[in-house]
This record gives structure tokens, C-alpha cells and sequence, in this order.
């Protein structure tokens, strides 16, 4: 075996730690398999059963969806509970259940504070092995699936996607859509459900994970007291047939109502467990993973046939596909597909550099340490080694075999895998119509406060060190956003953003790609409402890399007339590529009658008009109006050592202007006036599905009654809400409900959005109506705001999980004049809220006067 370079050593000696965390393994009497790992970093813990079984282990049912609508069931009811009580009971306890299906598993998993874990197993164990099914709930729940497969059709994505795997599989099971065929579907019985589900739910087909802050032994004798009772059974093996060799170049091409083209070109590759696997994964990350990799830089950047181009290989099972995605204006597609069957050939000859695969193994060392960010990162990425490889050293293993990996090793499996006879084309287009249409028992660690450090020139730097990972994060964010954007400019905001990521100090935007991807970091763009920025986050070492970019995206951005272009027709896509979903069109839709010349009308992305007006004279002066002293902040928070680290972020910080921070364009006048357009409106869209809106005015950012619309938003929504169990439970009525809000520095909207069926619109306002007229009431219950304080208070916690996160809040804290560790503070200010705060928030801001309405519909 080839000896790694001393680079690679040194990035492979960062993960030397996780191989010697401690995972204790055990198969209980009955078969089940249980694992164990304790992380002391934070009181939380994330409760995870893994079923070992998916819609490829359908059977006889194949196509059925027989996999998908057993999760969907699960939480109806058991023998000792009803269905509401599951999820009640979860977020009284503070946490979020949730669960997914896949082709080969299905995964339902409790995230909340560690010390109520054994809640968690207790209900997790009911449910999956006491399920009851009442034929009544199975009934609604089969109108609620087939709604969600109307819905999958409104969904251009997922369109592209089911035709992809039809298309690419002939024979095995993963042609079949894990959700399944409606007139399949359609003929599922509750004892066909039921059946397949005392079948595969037994306890020699299960994997219990749990990962967090726990006593071993307490959780251990949990999970045996509550999973332990139930037998082992028989379990039948179910026969996946493998797929064929493909021996000829396959393609399908539709043309739809769509705004943009979206493509895909795969090539069948074989499963997780072939010893090429762990290259085809460094092969995706050259080709495509990042702006600075190959493809991106040949087909969009220098070509400028792709709106966006990636690369990855998917193997999970025994057969799998690598995969280039991406997005074209349709008159582009034929010319990009061609660009990109060139790239591939030119990389088949010339082959790769050892700077190329020097990055793309740092990227893979960066994203497994990004897997162990949270408590149910890590239990997924056990649950994944342990259910779909069969073993728990797999990622140590995996990184033994990239350590033999050789440019030439690169080649040979593009070489063997990525051949023409076997590529399958696909792609989703506009029609002619629409296009003319524009630890062992260790100390928990205390998460420590930012600090915060103001230079002469007004800029703040504020530092978190934490240790817990190899991991380092920066934010600069400004005050911007929609309220100082100028008319007619709309979008510059996030086009700012975006070009600060690009063309700077001597770098052009592929040389500034190459030089954060290259060490396994990542430099994006933000931008929101009220703010924008840039963010870079690497290893500890790789800090003046981070460092570097964001001192030349800040002090030295180009703006080059090329790049700029670019980027402008990239929005300018992604503008449109939004109207393709119907709920995100709806939303956009709402925001505009009640808004009306608000800024907030728009997001940050502005429109077409907005973004096609912007030049790069433009951006460049909102650049020098926002980033000066006064109005930046930069928060730093990870691993690093502050001697060293802090006076390099002074001195770049001290270059900035002391120019007075600008003021937000006042539209105070509006607020009192919103909404622009109150009243009932009827949005007609050529989709399967509808989408009904409510929006009243609500709370702006840190206003006296911010808390009290938190908790009102938590009321409405999620799986125990009221609203929830009315619309969608009980009545079948809907896929999703629930309330959303925008928050701006001088108002705000509460708004409230369900997809429904046509016809059904009617029924679902009036449930909307009365669930508000309840809460004006008075009627909350006190168990239901105890959930809702429990659930957001444990989301706080979780979300302080990461550096980023943390950076983000400390970031936005700072410049909208917040104590800097105002988080600290949040779960008083929530339980403060009383049911009569919530009443008297709802009497003040939903009255049907102030009401925009909207029901887009066929």
C-alpha cells in the first residue's frame, strides 16, 4: 500500500480520535441489535430505530408503497396509547420525533434532552412493536398519501428523479418509487398494511441507536425492559433480483411545464461495500463537489452552459449510480450535456493532479467530521454502518482504503464505470409554451459565552473558543438586506452576497474556490430580511485560509463584468426555478398582496426585473455603503488558539472604513397599513394540488411580543398542534399545515399555509378560522403551552449544537442591538408566555380585516 503524503497523514490523524470513541454494540436475545455511544458535549441525546426494511423488500407488493404508509401509521396508536398522546408526550418532554423511509429502511427517531431518553425508547418501543393501525386512521392516512403523491407530481424534482430510476433500473426494485404508484397504492387494504408490518417490525429486524449524554447501564436496561419482552420471530428472506448489465447508452427527455431544464446524466456503479466504492465517492468530489471542482469550473463557469452542475455517487445497497445533476435554460441543454461528456473524456486522458485529489480528500475528512456535529449525525452515521454496510468500523476502514488512493486510481474507476455504452440521460424541459412564458464518563462541556471585542473604528469581533471538534467558523455579517436595497434594485442583496464569494483580492472565483476547497473548507454567501455576508468554516489549521478569503471578499471584491453576468442569469434562474413549486409560488404570491410596496414583498432574492437591472457599478456601492466599520460584525467560534488567531482578525478588521453605519430606508408609515391588498384572492395554477393561505399582520424582529410569537408559531404547527391533529388527523384534509412568519426590523406577517385538495380548500380555512377564534378565546390548554415551551426550548438547545449556528445567532444578536449572549436568556422569556398572552396576541393581530387570503388551485 502506497504511504499517504504528509498532508493527508495529518488529516487522517483528525479523525484518529472518533476511532477511539467508545460504541458499545449488543444483540439482545430476541435478535434485536442495540448500540450505544455516550457524548458527554451536550445534555441532549437522539433515540433512533432502524427497521430493516424499505420498498425494495415489498415482495409480492412491490410498487405499493407498503414501506412509506407503515411510517405513516406508526403513530397512530398503540395498545397503551392513543395516537395524539405519542407526540404530545414528545413535546412535553421538549423533543422532535420524526422518521424517513428508503429504499432498504425505515428510520423513526426522538431527539430531545438527554435526560428524559428513556421516554424516548419507551415510546419508540410502542410504537414500532404495539402499533395498532384503527382502520379509521388508516383510511385517512391513505388520503393523506395519495395527496402527497399528487403532490410529488407537482414537484418537478421529483419527477426528474422517478423517471431517472425507472429509467436506469430495469429489474431491480429501486425503479419502483418508495412511495409508490397511485392506482398500486390505491388498492392497499389496512390487512395487506397490517400484515406487512407483523412481518418486517420484529425484533431480529431491528437496530436500536442511541447517542448522547446517557448513563450506559440505565439505558441499556431501557431498551431491554421495553424492546426486550417482544420475541423473535420468523423472518422470511425477501429476494431483491440484481440488476443487469447495461449494454447501451439510454436517454429520456420530457418536456413539461417548467421554467428551466433540469438534467442528469448516471452511470450504474456497483454497491457501498466494493472495494472502489470509497474512490467513486473522491471521484464525485473532483468532478463536482464545490465551485472550484472540474465541472463546475468547465461547464459553468468557462462554458457558461449550466446554472448549476454537481457530481456523487449513490451505492447504497448492492448496486447503486454515480450521478452528474444540474440546471440549464433549455436552449443550453443539448450544448451543456455535450460539454460535459467532453470534460469526462479530457479527465479520461489526462487524468487527475495531486492537488485535485489533496482536496477532494480533505473535503471527505471535513465531511465526516461534519457527520459528528450533533447527537443525531452521529447515531444516522451509526445506524447507516451498522444497517446498510453490516459493520461498525466501516468509516475507519473506509479511510484506510482512501489512503491508497493515487491519481491514477482516479482514472482507472472513471474509466471503468463512467463508459458511453452505459450512460443513462435524463432530463425534465420546458415545453415551446412555457418557455415563451418568462466518552467514557466524562464532564459534560458548558458551552462558554462569546466575547466580545469592539476596535476604534467601531467594528466588533466577537470569539467562542470550543474544542469539542476539530472545527472553525466565521461569519461577517452586515446590516442589509430588503430595507436597504433601492428601488428597482431588488435582489442586490443576495447578488452582493454571492459576488463577494467570487472575484477577489488577487484571486479570480475559481482560484478562490480552489483555495478553501482544496483544504476540505467551504466560503458561501448569506443573505436574509435584515442582513448579509459571508461565512467560511475549515479545520483548525486552515484558519488564515478562512481568514484570507473573507479579508479580500470584504476589503478587495472585484466585481468583474464576466463573473457578474454569471451569477445575475444564475438568480435570475433560481427566480424562476421557485414558481416550478407551487407552495413556494403561493408564499412568494402572498408576501406581495400583503406587502404591497414594502420591501418585504420580496425576499432577499429579489425579482427578475430587480436582478436584471443591477450592474456591477451598482453592488459595488452598496458594497462601500454597508461594509464599514460600524455596521460589521465578525464572530469567530470553534477551535483556535485566540493569541494567535485574534490580532489577525484585528488588523483585517481595522481596515475597514469608521464611515457612520447607513440607516435602513424608514417604511415605519406602512406598517400600520398592512395589508397592502386585505381580502379573498383566487391564484389559478396548473398543478394537481392547492395550497391556502392566511396572512395577518404579526411581531417584527426583538419586538416587546417577539416571545409570544414564537410560542404561537410552535402552537400551530408541528405534529401535536391542534391545527394539525383538526385538518390533517382527524379529518384527512390536508398534507401539511401549519403557521410561518416574516420578520423585518419594522413589521412583520403571521401567516398560515396547508396543501389541500381542490374542493377542500373551503373546509380548511374554516378549520384555520376556528383553531384562531380558540385561541382568542382564551382556550389553550395549559399541557398544550407547556409542549409548545418544552419543544422550542429544546430546539434552542439543539440548535446550539454548532459553531455555525452559534455564530449565526450571535451575529444577527449584535447587529440588531441584542445582548450579545441574549440565547442564554431565551427559555425564561419563553415560559413567561401565558395563555393570556397568546389570546391577547391573537385578538391584536388576527382580525379579519387585516386578513390577505389566498387559495392557488387548478
Amino acid at each position: 500500500m502506497p504511504k499517504p503524503t504528509a498532508s493527508l497523514a495529518a488529516d487522517l490523524r483528525l479523525l484518529d480520535p472518533f476511532w477511539r470513541e467508545p460504541v458499545e454494540r449488543t444483540v439482545l436475545s430476541n435478535g434485536l441489535t442495540l448500540i450505544l455511544k455516550p457524548d458527554r458535549s451536550a445534555a441532549l441525546a437522539s433515540v433512533q430505530v432502524w427497521v430493516k426494511t424499505g420498498s425494495i423488500h415489498e415482495d409480492s407488493c412491490l410498487g405499493a408503497g407498503l414501506s412509506h404508509y407503515v411510517e405513516h401509521m406508526l403513530f397512530k396508536g398503540t395498545e397503551r396509547r392513543a395516537g395524539r398522546d405519542i407526540s404530545a408526550t414528545v413535546q412535553a418532554h421538549g423533543g422532535y420525533i420524526n422518521a424517513y423511509t428508503t429504499f432498504d429502511r425505515t428510520v423513526y427517531y426522538i431527539d430531545l434532552p438527554s435526560e428524559h431518553a428513556a421516554v424516548a425508547i419507551d415510546l419508540l418501543a410502542d410504537a414500532v412493536l404495539h402499533s395498532t393501525f384503527p382502520a379509521d386512521e388508516a383510511a385517512k392516512e391513505k388520503d393523506v398519501i395519495l395527496r402527497e403523491i399528487a403532490m410529488t407530481k407537482d414537484d418537478p424534482d421529483s419527477r426528474l428523479w422517478d423517471a431517472l430510476f425507472s429509467t436506469a433500473f430495469r429489474e431491480h426494485p429501486y425503479r419502483q418509487p418508495i412511495i409508490g404508484h397511485r392506482d398500486v397504492f390505491s388498492t392497499v387494504t389496512r390487512d395487506d398494511l397490517f400484515n406487512y408490518y407483523r412481518a418486517r417490525y420484529v425484533p431480529n429486524n431491528l437496530v436500536v441507536v442511541i447517542v448522547g449524554d446517557i448513563d450506559l447501564a440505565a439505558t441499556r436496561a431501557s431498551v431491554e425492559t421495553h424492546f426486550g419482552a417482544a420475541p423473535r420471530v420468523r423472518l422470511a428472506p425477501v429476494l431483491v433480483p440484481a440488476e443487469p448489465l447495461q449494454l447501451a447508452p439510454r436517454a429520456l427527455h420530457r418536456f413539461e411545464d417548467v421554467e428551466l431544464s433540469r438534467g442528469a446524466l448516471v452511470w450504474p456503479i456497483p454497491g457501498l461495500t466494493h472495494a472502489d466504492a470509497p474512490m467513486l465517492d473522491l471521484l464525485a468530489t473532483v468532478l463536482g463537489g464545490g465551485d472550484s471542482s472540474v465541472l463546475w469550473q468547465e461547464v459553468r463557469e468557462k462554458a457558461d452552459l449550466v446554472h448549476s452542475i454537481d457530481a456523487s455517487s449513490w451505492n447504497p445497497g448492492s448496486s447503486g449510480l454515480f450521478c452528474v445533476g444540474y440546471t440549464a435554460d433549455a436552449d443550453k441543454r443539448p450544448a451543456a450535456i455535450a460539454a460535459i461528456e467532453r470534460t469526462l473524456a479530457r479527465c479520461a486522458t489526462k487524468g487527475f493532479t495531486p492537488a485535485q485529489l489533496k482536496k477532494a480528500l480533505r473535503q471527505v475528512v471535513v465531511g465526516e467530521i461534519n457527520t459528528r456535529k450533533t447527537m443525531s449525525g452521529q447515531a444516522s452515521r451509526l445506524g447507516a454502518a451498522e444497517v446498510v454496510v453490516g459493520d461498525l468500523d466501516y468509516s475507519r476502514s473506509y479511510f484506510e482504503q482512501l489512503r491508497a488512493v493515487t491519481p491514477a486510481g482516479l482514472s482507472r474507476v472513471l474509466k471503468t464505470y463512467l463508459l458511453p455504452a452505459r450512460l443513462t440521460s435524463i432530463s425534465l424541459n420546458p415545453t415551446a409554451a412555457a418557455m415563451t412564458v418568462i466518552a467514557p464518563e466524562e464532564a459534560r462541556t458548558t458551552t462558554p459565552d462569546f466575547e466580545e471585542i469592539k476596535l476604534p473604528n467601531g467594528a466588533r469581533l466577537l470569539l467562542q473558543i470550543d474544542r469539542h471538534l476539530p472545527n472553525l467558523h466565521f461569519r461577517l455579517a452586515v446590516n442589509g438586506g430588503v430595507l436597504f436595497e433601492e428601488n428597482g434594485h431588488r435582489g442586490a442583496t443576495s447578488l452582493l452576497s454571492t459576488m463577494l464569494t467570487k472575484d477577489a483580492g488577487k484571486r479570480s472565483a475559481a482560484q478562490v474556490a480552489q483555495f478553501i476547497e482544496e483544504v476540505g473548507g467551504s466560503f458561501h454567501p448569506l443573505a436574509g430580511n435584515n442582513s448579509l455576508g459571508v461565512a467560511a468554516e475549515v479545520l483548525p489549521p486552515d484558519a488564515d485560509r478562512a481568514l484570507a478569503v473573507i479579508a479580500d471578499a470584504v476589503l478587495a471584491p472585484a466585481f468583474k463584468p464576466t463573473t457578474f453576468a454569471h451569477e445575475r442569469d444564475a438568480q435570475v434562474a433560481a427566480l424562476a426555478q421557485d414558481n416550478d413549486d407551487v407552495v413556494t409560488l403561493a408564499r412568494k404570491l402572498l408576501r406581495k398582496k400583503f406587502f404591497g410596496i414594502h420591501p418585504l414583498a420580496l425576499d432577499a432574492s429579489g425579482d427578475e426585473a430587480g436582478v436584471k437591472a443591477l450592474t456591477p457599478a451598482a453592488l459595488r456601492a452598496l458594497h462601500r455603503r454597508l461594509f464599514v466599520g460600524p455596521n460589521v460584525v465578525l464572530a469567530v467560534a470553534g477551535d483556535f488558539d485566540a493569541k494567535k488567531l485574534v490580532p489577525k482578525l484585528k488588523a483585517f478588521l481595522a481596515k475597514l472604513p469608521k464611515t457612520a453605519a447607513p440607516r435602513a430606508v424608514s417604511f415605519a408609515g406602512l406598517a400600520g397599513s398592512l395589508p397592502a391588498e386585505p381580502g379573498d384572492f383566487v391564484e389559478k395554477q396548473p398543478r394537481e394540488q392547492a395550497v391556502v393561505l392566511q396572512a395577518f399582520p404579526g411581531t417584527r424582529v426583538h419586538a416587546p411580543d417577539y416571545y409570544v410569537g414564537e410560542v404561537a408559531d410552535e402552537l400551530f404547527s408541528g405534529m401535536a398542534s391542534r391545527l394539525f391533529e383538526r385538518v390533517r388527523e382527524e379529518k384527512g384534509l390536508a398534507y401539511f399545515v401549519r403557521s410561518g412568519r416574516v420578520l423585518g426590523l419594522d413589521t412583520g406577517m403571521f401567516y398560515f399555509f396547508a396543501g389541500t385538495q381542490p374542493g377542500k380548500e373551503g373546509e380548511v380555512l374554516a378549520e384555520i378560522d376556528a383553531e384562531i377564534a380558540r385561541v382568542q378565546a382564551g382556550g389553550v390548554e395549559q399541557i398544550e403551552l407547556r409542549r409548545c415551551q418544552a419543544r422550542l426550548k429544546a430546539g434552542q438547545r439543539q440548535s446550539m449544537q454548532t459553531n455555525s449556528s452559534r455564530a449565526l445567532q450571535a451575529t444577527l444578536n449584535t447587529l440588531q442591538g441584542q445582548p450579545l449572549n441574549a440565547w442564554r436568556n431565551y427559555d425564561a422569556k419563553i415560559d413567561a408566555v401565558t395563555i393570556a398572552d397568546l389570546a391577547k396576541f391573537a385578538g391584536k393581530y388576527f382580525k379579519k380585516e387585516q386578513r390577505t387570503q389566498l387559495v392557488v388551485r387548478p
